[in-house]
């Protein structure tokens, strides 16, 4: 392990090493966040069509279809956002912090969107709160994302970090297909006029439960021994962590920044 270390650049205080139990723990609190946010994008991309009839009925049929997919596609233009405010913030008050508040975002937005009044009773008001619920939540994704796969490969072995990093996207997969199922089994046992007049905002509402156990997982989590570490260190030097961690980036390891992003298939990952 020490040889490893000095082939890659590292010293024996940069090595992590942490127990299986805690890895698993930490794999299961971060992959739940993305079944959470895809469960969303699943339950709304199979009720689009519903969404269209409570949310858009002043326009013709074909309008409302594309509106629709609109407010959709709006969550992940804000997403990028969502990244550069929740990175830095996860360097300065923590991981799991960042990571309970993307999880409740995410809960909360796709709760409020299955409780939010229609079209015929407040009017135009009722699918600019849909567009606005949609911006928080692809806002809170992208701090949720990156932050995640973080936290997952700081608890991870340096050798091994692929495989912990996979079950990102297991979550992601799941998310979405229990939505689409859900959404599945909503409208082979209820009517259409069921469906449009209460039935959709089922799927919705289920995200509250979810969230909850996502926020009960995070929570009972320490924070990551490299960002223990950076901490430790940074009170020694000056400038924030985030600050000190791009002056690494650009000092220490930009042979390995280069050489990743050339070659993506080389990553260390």
């Amino acid at each position: 392990m020490a040889d490893e270390g000095r082939d890659s650049g590292l010293t024996l205080d940069e090595i992590t090493i942490t127990d299986e139990a805690t890895i698993r723990r930490a794999v299961g609190a971060a992959a739940i966040g993305n079944v959470t946010e895809w469960y969303d994008f699943g339950v709304y991309s199979y009720l689009v069509v519903t969404i269209t009839k409570v949310f858009f009925t002043d326009l013709p049929p074909a309008t409302s279809t594309v509106y629709a997919f609109a407010v959709f596609a709006v969550s992940f233009l804000v997403r990028p956002l969502g990244g550069l405010f929740f990175g830095p913030l996860g360097d300065r008050i923590g991981r799991t912090n960042v990571l309970s508040i993307t999880v409740i975002m995410m809960a909360a937005g796709t709760t409020i969107l299955g409780l939010l009044p229609g079209y015929a009773t407040i009017g135009v008001a009722a699918p600019l709160l849909v567009l606005l619920v949609r911006l928080i939540q692809g806002f809170s994704t992208g701090g949720e994302y990156g932050g995640a796969m973080t936290f997952i490969a700081e608890y991870a072995p340096d050798r091994r970090r692929g495989f912990p990093g996979s079950w990102l996207e297991f979550g992601t997969l799941t998310g979405y297909a229990l939505g689409a199922g859900l959404v599945t089994f909503l409208t082979w046992i209820l009517t259409p006029e069921q469906l449009v007049s209460w039935g959709w905002r089922i799927p919705f509402v289920l995200a509250l439960p979810l969230g909850a156990v996502g926020l009960y997982l995070r929570v009972r989590l320490e924070e990551t021994p490299a960002f223990q570490a950076m901490l430790q260190s940074s009170e020694a030097e000056e400038g924030t962590p985030t600050g000190r961690a791009l002056r690494l980036i650009f000092t220490r390891y930009w042979k390995q920044s280069w050489a990743g992003s050339a070659r993506p298939s080389s990553a260390c990952w």
